[in-house]
């Protein structure tokens, strides 16, 4: 295979890779992982029901921040399809999923722990592909 079949190659598989996941800095943000939508080290995520879909904005701020970290990107981070970036009230972006922002839990402590959902008050759930 010449250098020219392989850079068409590589580019074809960026492409196809840029259409099905939001990019940050070129790089891959959330996957699906048995049909759950996880981070690229598999830590799982989540939505709040106390977030309204589409309104562009969390109220999972302070307190609720520090349980539930959000899925947080940089200045470069694109939208694509489904995936859509938010502004937090401390100015951060954040990736939102059918315009629910994206969250971990902080008592999922390694990779394809799920231990905010079902969540004390129900209100966590992970988000299901």
């Amino acid at each position: 295979m010449n250098t020219i079949q392989k850079l068409s190659i590589a580019l074809l598989a960026s492409i196809s890779l840029a259409a099905c996941v939001p990019l940050s800095e070129n790089r891959s943000i959330v996957k699906t992982n048995d049909g759950i939508l996880v981070s690229m080290t598999n830590m799982t995520l989540y939505t709040f029901d106390g977030d309204q879909a589409g309104s562009g904005k969390s109220t999972c701020n302070g307190d609720c921040a520090n349980n539930w970290p959000p899925l947080l990107v940089d200045a470069n981070a694109t939208s694509y399809g489904d995936y859509s970036i938010i502004t937090r009230d401390d100015g951060k972006k954040q990736f939102a999923f059918k315009g629910k922002p994206l969250y971990f839990f902080l008592m999922d402590k390694k990779a394809d722990d799920r231990k905010g959902d079902p969540s004390p008050n129900g209100m966590w759930h992970v988000v299901r592909m």
